[in-house]
């Protein structure tokens, strides 16, 4: 079986959450999601996992982070090219995310940031290394 990674964000409004996550390109796995968390899927091994408040704490040793007036962590979710990152970030908008700051363009890649209603922050990116490795 290949590696998951399963990321558990707490989440004050859990349909408007997977609502928005639904609007960045993820789809649900109805199987792990019930009325306190929601199983958003990117690919066959990331997994977001969207809990209420009070089911997260059933899994946290530490009080909740503030993540609208804090970071806790950057998450970083690559696409094949700007057009993609674009389409995402700007379906994530119309949604109601914002954009904390500008495209950011290195020599070899490009990176656009989105925040969710909770404050969680994402990274879409890609690499001119693996557009230019497609050719």
């Amino acid at each position: 079986m290949a590696k998951q990674v399963f990321i558990n964000l707490a989440v004050e409004h859990l349909q408007k959450s997977m609502d928005f996550y639904t609007a960045l390109g993820f789809t649900n796995n109805p199987q792990y999601s019930d009325d306190t968390a929601k199983c958003m899927v990117w690919s066959d091994t990331i997994f977001v996992m969207l809990l209420t408040h009070e089911k997260f704490s059933l899994y946290a040793s530490k009080p909740i982070a503030d993540t609208k007036s804090s970071v806790a962590a950057l998450f970083a979710l690559t696409v094949d090219n700007a057009e993609e990152m674009n389409a995402i970030i700007e379906s994530g908008l119309r949604a109601g995310g914002k954009e904390p700051v500008e495209l950011m363009n290195f020599d070899t890649m490009q990176q656009r940031t989105i925040e969710d209603f909770d404050g969680h922050t994402w990274e879409i990116f890609f690499t001119r290394i693996h557009e230019d490795s497609a050719d």
